[in-house]
């Protein structure tokens, strides 16, 4: 690839990421004032006319939610399981989070710090960041046993990663290992307590 097309790819690149940047901006603000990002049933509501779009919408959403963590993980599962049935949500917030939990990782790596404080309390913030004085060993296993368990900070945690030496494919790795546990257990579990609330309503 000569000067003159890389720089023309370059361009293209740029023109693409400014533009999914101003969507993605445009729709968090409708989101926002619409309440889909806070109300489960605002959600529901939006997915449901959405027909063969609602998946990728809905991935979308739990992609966004890691990087702007500005919806509850728990909501975005039970609406998922709501709508598409517990083996699909799996899928679907499997994909969403991972693709999020990926862009997070790469925006620590570009922005640093400062992602770190816009994104997370102060006490999440204090708790975590002594894990940056730990070598790159040490860190990788503690970031490993956190992203198993489904009770800790994914979201933190993945920008965190990305302010250390860990490599991109090895973070992939841990993500795509470790995240089907939690998301099981929650779309799996939420799909059988609302089958059983289903069952108790028509008894």
């Amino acid at each position: 690839m000569n000067h003159k097309k890389r720089k023309q790819y370059q361009i293209v690149i740029q023109i693409i990421s400014v533009v999914g940047f101003l969507l993605t901006a445009a729709f968090l603000i409708y989101g926002y004032h619409t309440g889909i990002f806070l109300h489960e049933d605002k959600l529901k509501a939006f997915l449901l006319p959405l027909g063969i779009m609602a998946p990728l919408v809905f991935m979308f959403i739990q992609a966004v939610q890691v990087v702007v963590p500005i919806l509850p993980g728990a909501i975005g599962c039970v609406v998922g399981v709501a709508v598409f049935g517990g083996f699909q949500a799996f899928w679907y917030n499997y994909i969403g989070i991972c693709i999020g939990s990926l862009l997070a990782f790469l925006i620590a790596q570009r922005v640093g710090r400062p992602a770190l404080t816009l994104i997370a309390s102060e006490k999440t913030y204090n708790r975590y960041i002594g894990w940056l004085e730990h070598n790159q060993k040490t860190f990788d296993k503690l970031f490993t046993t956190a992203i198993f368990l489904p009770v800790a900070p994914d979201d933190f945690l993945c920008y965190l990663a990305g302010m250390t030496k860990m490599t991109i494919k090895k973070f992939t790795i841990i993500i795509l290992l470790g995240k089907p546990l939690a998301i099981a257990a929650y779309s799996m579990g939420l799909s059988l307590v609302l089958e059983n609330i289903y069952k108790m309503l028509l008894q």
